[in-house]
Parts: C-alpha cells; sequence; structure tokens
C-alpha cells in the first residue's frame, strides 16, 4: 500500500478522533494523570510525515518548503483560539480537566478552510502537496492546543463543590 495513502487515511482518522473526543471530559493533570500522553500523537504524526518521501516537493523546494511552515503556522494560531474555547477546571484534588466548547465547531471550520485554501495556493504554485505537510501541521495543532490548555490550568483554583448556602 502507498504511504501517502497510508498517512492520509491516518490524518482523516486522528482528524475525527480529535473532533469527537473534545466534547468529552478529559483529564489533564493531577493525581493518576500523564501529561506526556498528550505527547505521543504528535510525535507518531511527525515521523509519519518524515518517513514520507513527498514531504517537500523536489521541484518547487522553495515554495514547498514555504507552505509548509505557512500551514504549521497557521495551525498553530487557530491551535491558540481552539485552546481558548476548550473549558478547563480543576477538582479539590488537583486534577485539571477540560472540555470542548461549542465555539471549538466554529474554529474547526477555520482550521479546515484555511487548509483548503493552503492546498488550493499550492496548486496554483504548481506545488504537489503530500500527507505529510497535513501530519505535521496536526502534530502541531496537537502540541500547541495542549500546551494552551496546560498553561491556562495552572491559572485555575480548585473547584470545591460546596453549595454558597452551606
Amino acid at each position: 500500500m502507498d504511504t501517502s495513502l497510508v498517512n492520509v487515511v491516518v490524518g482523516i482518522a486522528v482528524a475525527v478522533l480529535i473532533i469527537a473526543r473534545q466534547f468529552s471530559t478529559r483529564k489533564y493533570a493531577g493525581p493518576g494523570a500523564n501529561p506526556r500522553k498528550f505527547l505521543v500523537l504528535p510525535i507518531v504524526l511527525v515521523v509519519l510525515a518524515v518517513s514520507e518521501k513527498g514531504l517537500v516537493d523536489k521541484a518547487h523546494q522553495g515554495a514547498s518548503i514555504a507552505l509548509l511552515v505557512a500551514g504549521v503556522v497557521v495551525e498553530a494560531a487557530l491551535a491558540c483560539a481552539w485552546g481558548f474555547t476548550t473549558k478547563v477546571w480543576r477538582e479539590s484534588d488537583g486534577s485539571v480537566y477540560g472540555k470542548g466548547t461549542p465555539a471549538a465547531i466554529g474554529v474547526w471550520l477555520v482550521m479546515i478552510a484555511a487548509r483548503l485554501g493552503l492546498y488550493a495556493l499550492g496548486a496554483a504554485m504548481g506545488v504537489h502537496s503530500g500527507s505529510g505537510a497535513l501530519l505535521v501541521s496536526v502534530a502541531a495543532l496537537l502540541l500547541v492546543r495542549n500546551g494552551v490548555v496546560m498553561w491556562r490550568a495552572r491559572e485555575l483554583e480548585p473547584t470545591y463543590r460546596v453549595s454558597a448556602a452551606g
């Protein structure tokens, strides 16, 4: 099977998984949490992207690298927005949880439009864009989004689940 096809299938599966999971409550830190688990998927995606031979179009190296960098920068910027559409709270035991809000759907629509725009720009310039660029961008997206959520979580006070009446 062609590695490009495998990477596209992996990229789509990861996107579906991320979109589906963003609306469920997830533990980010605290007792029993392993913050390093948020590094595993981005690392796997980068390894898959680098293993693909067509990460950079040899016929248009400069433009291809510029589009790759632009994609990573755009995804990182939108990941910041996505990180701020996530509701984050700290429980009394110090555990940090997060859950996507409906505003995240808007951010995802903008991310998809931006990605399609970059592909269209590349096609207009004659640059062949492989699936590796998408995988690297998604890795950056996940790293930055999780970083924003963790950064926001450091400033939180615990919630004690005590009624205001007593």
